[in-house]
């Protein structure tokens, strides 16, 4: 009979019990349960009656680290509750895993030694497998390695019986020490999150000059808070003029792994609303107005954009198609407007909208580190800076609580900080 217990770390309880390996060792096997100890305890006896009634242990398989992850992405990230986007980023990280000598190892001889130094080499920087060196990834980046190996390797343990033991477990994720700088230039505060009004104003005639097709996109954003794939993804049904009020539901994506442009859910899968002003109400009755007469004047030679919906593994697609309107497709490709389109109708990719950053970061003085994201930061701190209530920030921009509007986004400007420093004056 195998032998169990409970255990609490931090607010979780985790539930553990010993099996015999093919050698006739007891091994350990620890689960995450609950936060209720009497609900991790009836995990436990349910775990300990699958393993009497099944007595599973180790197959001792020769497989690598490599085909791990490929059979786990087959048979248990692609049928997970996860969205088509996170299984999308998942499966981009683990590419990148399997580059690595440690892919090509194992996995019946890779021990949590060997885990730990990769963790750590991906969060202080090194030599890559191709010689190039690194400084470390950021740590959100870094999490989702740890979150794929840790999954796999569970995967490997039950159901399928691979390996006994768990490797991940003990793994931690380590942080750099903060590199103080105790000399920055006067008046630096290490914040380059945002663009002045008359910097945007530059990037307007910038594009108005170079690439008037991908003006749209930036403005909107400047003038909503708007992600660069929301930006994308916005139909003209989406934007009511009258009462100046845009319906976030939707975002445009390319998916690395199936190499298709896709619809998907906006993040965390929950549709808002935001508010704009008139400055933005007159461009997008222009913007409506010209489209119209576009297709008025180009007639057939006009494209059009289309999406199809597909299934795969239990999950539903939204892949993006255009033809030219005298190439009618068949029944199953379904209309849709999209706001921001280029000249021929087109509509106006995600990728190129961040090539066309990566010019302004080149060509524009004081933008080099301009990033399509730097205007929802500009956009939040302004309404910030000028007494928008917390609350009403948080829910124009989306965030699930408070805390990462005010984190991350909360950034005083000078002037603000000015006045805030005069209200000592009244004293």
């Amino acid at each position: 009979m195998a032998k169990g217990s409970v255990r609490k770390k931090g607010k979780k309880w985790y539930y553990r019990f010993y099996i015999e390996d093919k050698n006739g060792r007891h091994v350990q096997k620890e689960y995450v349960g609950t936060e209720s100890k009497s609900e991790t305890e009836k995990l436990l006896r349910k775990a300990m009656e699958n393993y009497e009634e099944k007595n599973f242990v180790s197959s001792n398989t020769n497989i690598t680290l490599k085909q791990l992850l490929d059979i786990w992405i087959e048979e248990e990230l692609k049928i997970s509750n996860l969205s088509n986007g996170t299984i999308s980023s998942y499966i981009s990280v683990t590419s990148q895993i399997k580059k690595y000598p440690i892919a090509s190892k194992k996995i019946k001889n890779i021990n949590s030694d060997q885990l730990q130094k990769f963790m750590d080499f991906l969060v202080f920087g090194g030599e890559k497998y191709d010689g190039t060196m690194i400084d470390g990834y950021s740590i959100d980046y870094i999490h989702n390695f740890s979150s794929i190996l840790q999954n796999a390797f569970k995967f490997a343990v039950f159901p399928k019986n691979y390996i006994s033991f768990n490797p991940m477990q003990y793994v931690k994720i380590r942080r750099q020490n903060e590199n103080n700088q105790l000399f920055n230039s006067a008046g630096s505060d290490g914040q380059n999150a945002c663009i002045t009004h008359e910097q945007f104003l530059d990037l307007v005639e910038y594009l108005t000059r170079t690439n008037k097709n991908a003006l749209l996109p930036f403005q909107i954003a400047y003038y909503s808070g708007l992600r660069l794939g929301e930006v994308c993804g916005l139909v003209w049904n989406d934007i009511d003029l009258e009462q100046n009020i845009i319906t976030v539901q939707r975002s445009v994506r390319y998916d690395n792994y199936r190499k298709k442009l896709e619809l998907g859910p906006v993040k965390r899968n929950k549709t808002r609303t935001v508010n704009f002003g008139n400055t933005l109400h007159e461009i997008l009755k222009k913007e409506k107005r010209l489209q119209h007469q576009r297709k008025i004047i180009l007639g057939e030679e006009l494209k059009s954009n289309y999406y199809i919906i597909s299934k795969e593994k239990n999950r539903t697609f939204y892949d993006l198609y255009s033809f030219f309107q005298k190439d009618v497709p068949s029944r199953s490709y379904r209309l849709i407007s999209f706001v921001c389109i280029r000249n021929d109708g087109l509509l106006e990719r995600p990728a190129t909208i961040e090539a066309v950053c990566k010019r302004i970061r080149k060509d524009l003085p004081g933008m080099t580190d301009f990033r399509f994201h730097t205007l929802r930061h500009t956009f939040t701190t302004n309404l910030i800076a000028r007494g928008a209530a917390a609350k009403d920030v948080q829910e124009l921009l989306g965030h699930s609580d408070i805390h990462t509007t005010m984190n991350i986004y909360a950034h005083s400007t000078n002037d603000s900080k000015r006045r805030s420093v005069e209200l000592l004056e009244d004293l």
